[in-house]
């Protein structure tokens, strides 16, 4: 298909059938399906949920693979320094908790992502914080036994979900 496919035909057009097939291919790579049909119908989107004729690149991808490849394409709002001890712990697959955390830098809210540093500074990977960059701060380096008596209410035990954290 990408052999057959054209560059540009005139000054008009914004991109040929190999911009098209690249977007197909970025799209499905990120789990997401694309369709491809005929711009100039009015209404192109109604017309392709009635049915009209396109055709369709439909992502073959593991859901949570998806999810992993998400996160790791978010810009961090801030970041996280790890001790080596929480570092072992997230190569073994396990969560973030407060206590391997060091340092907490920038300024984030709960669903963001961070950016997840080792003791010096190199990037492990990126995660969903389940807390505020302000809440983080007064946790970092507690025992998540801790958490209810630092921020008044019971938390989360994890700082960042396994699932919520691409290293």
């Amino acid at each position: 298909i990408e052999a057959m496919a054209g560059d540009p035909v005139n000054g008009f057009s914004k991109g040929g059938m190999k911009t098209k097939l690249l977007a197909a291919k970025t799209a499905v790579a990120g789990g997401c399906a694309m369709a491809i049909m005929e711009g100039s119908v009015l209404r192109p989107l109604t017309a392709l949920a009635k049915g009209a004729k396109c055709t369709w690149f439909v992502a073959h991808s593991d859901p949570h693979l998806a999810r992993k490849r998400w996160i790791n394409a978010m810009k961090p709002r801030g970041e996280l320094r790890l001790d080596a001890g929480a570092v072992k712990a997230l190569l073994a697959g396990k969560s973030l908790l407060p206590a391997g955390v060091v340092h907490v830098g920038g300024n984030f809210g709960r669903g963001d992502p961070v950016a997840i540093l080792d003791p010096v500074g190199n990037v492990l990977g990126k995660g969903l914080a389940r807390y505020t960059a302000v809440e983080a701060r007064a946790i970092a380096g507690h025992r998540s036994s801790e958490i209810i008596a630092i921020l008044g209410y019971e938390g989360r035990a994890a700082l960042v979900h396994r699932d919520d954290m691409v290293i």
